[in-house]
């Protein structure tokens, strides 16, 4: 790399994938790109109009939806190399289609860069919903809250979740995640009777099984995450439909205890499943213990499949716009 090239633009050290990261590393914003969100120069969507392809318009649908991403994430669903992600994320920070920032790790340990929507991708994708765009200030504010927010590590590791699918679905061709909708998307659908850190719907083949995300990392007594259950009884009471909790734990130990407490309560409308990475780290695969049905995993897609009826609780199945990656598709 030319000299004259300002490196900091790739912290040393950066990170591909996010994997588990520390409890308490500090948090800086990056650089300051080369657009300004105050100034009356900063380009307009149709002056960058001919310098944004299909993979574009999918990022910044993916940032809006699901807050933030790393690099590794972003690299991992939409690129099949890491340099030409980090060319291409670079590019589009410097007219203020993204911006991100820095999540330093403690010293000797890798940092992780995290994306958020720029002033040009949240005017996109706002007024594709045929909503007001974000005014600076406003935009600011948002990327200053995920900047700060306390619970980042959750959300980057409920995010990975969704990835290693999609991940998993580029390399697979009859398998695709039909729906990835966040915490905040899927409490809205669901009349906010639950409030899981995302639901997907995954498809193999013919087959179709959903799912709401339960992501444990060990910070809550195994009782709390037991009491989480209520909310999915009284939605499937109301007309909910009949997918699957996923409890996905730290480490088999925990697992084992969860599966102890709940054989003391049992759940015979809801269908349950729990993982822990010693069982694996591609969730699409032989990775999911049944609660009530021994010890044996098995594939996501093998789960009890169904949309149910539709109704105000209950969105059906997935819609082509539910895609991930619609814009690519």
């Amino acid at each position: 790399m030319p000299a004259s090239r300002p490196t900091r633009l790739f912290p040393v050290g950066e990170v591909s994938r996010t994997g588990i990261t520390p409890s308490s590393p500090s948090v800086y914003r990056s650089s300051t790109p080369s657009y300004s969100v105050n100034s009356s120069s900063s380009p307009t969507l149709i002056d960058v109009s001919h310098r944004l392809r299909p993979r574009d318009y999918a990022l910044a649908s993916l940032l809006d939806d699901h807050t933030t991403l790393t690099t590794g994430q972003l690299t991992d669903v939409l690129f099949t190399s890491a340099i030409t992600c980090r060319h291409r994320l670079t590019v589009l920070r410097s007219f203020g289609f993204v911006d991100r920032f820095i999540r330093r790790s403690e010293p000797g340990t890798a940092n992780i860069v995290c994306w958020v929507p720029g002033p040009l991708s949240a005017r996109l994708t706002a007024l594709a919903a045929e909503q007001a765009p974000p005014t600076a200030r406003a935009l600011r504010e948002r990327q200053d809250r995920i900047y700060a927010n306390p619970a980042l590590d959750h959300l980057l590791e409920a995010n990975d979740f969704f990835v290693r699918l999609l991940v998993h679905s580029r390399t697979s061709q009859d398998t695709a995640l039909s729906r990835w909708w966040s915490e905040r998307a899927t409490a809205g659908a669901f009349g906010r009777r639950i409030h899981p850190d995302g639901h997907g719907v995954w498809a193999d083949g013919h087959h179709e099984t959903g799912f709401f995300l339960e992501l444990d990392r060990g910070t809550e007594p195994l009782g709390r995450l037991a009491d989480k259950l209520n909310s999915y009884r009284r939605l499937r009471a109301e007309g909910g439909p009949p997918y699957a909790v996923l409890f996905v734990l730290p480490n088999r130990a925990r697992e084992q205890n969860l599966h102890r407490r709940l054989a003391d309560r049992p759940e015979p409308n809801l269908v349950i499943a729990t993982t822990s990475p010693e069982a694996g780290d591609d969730p699409a695969e032989l990775v999911w213990r049944l609660v009530g049905n021994g010890r044996h995993r098995i594939r996501l897609i093998d789960l009890p499949r169904g949309h149910g009826q539709p109704g105000p609780l209950n969105p059906g199945a997935p819609r082509p716009d539910d895609h991930p990656l619609r814009h690519l598709r």
